[in-house]
């Protein structure tokens, strides 16, 4: 039976997201990770000094998540807090979470490779700044 709204442009962006981000977190599930994680790895390694309110607002997510989101992976032994000045502390890469990075990266860049490979040649150059555009307006 045909899908009867796979002509509507925002459904099947939805549908294709949906499909995606299910393979990626199958593939990160393997190293025992979460997307989130992964996302505050790959954050926390490019600046010393993130903080977990500058995290939480670089990917929307709520105070009230980012505690135990960050204490969980603090427990794992990915990341720990240093002190910025009086103030603030910085969320930080430890040894272990520089290694499960390494990881998370190689398993991205393979799901990238996949994803794009899927993509009609024509269409791969068009596909970034398109779905760019629809999330940053």
């Amino acid at each position: 039976m045909p899908d009867p709204l796979a002509h509507f442009p925002g459904y099947a962006l939805r549908r294709a997201a949906n499909a995606t981000m299910a393979d990626l977190s199958a593939r990160l599930a393997v190293i025992d990770m979460h997307l989130s994680d992964a996302s505050i790895l790959m954050l926390v390694d490019q600046r010393r000094d993130v903080t977990a309110s500058h995290i939480g607002r670089t990917f929307d997510i709520q105070r009230a998540n980012m505690v135990p989101l960050l204490n969980r992976m603090e427990k794992a032994g990915l990341i720990a807090k240093e002190p910025i000045n009086r103030k603030s502390l910085a969320v930080v890469l430890t040894t272990a979470g520089h290694h499960q990075l390494a990881k998370v990266r190689t398993i991205i860049a393979d799901f990238e490779a996949d994803l794009i490979a899927r993509v009609p040649e024509q269409h791969r150059p068009h596909l970034l700044p398109a779905l760019t555009a629809l999330w940053r307006g």
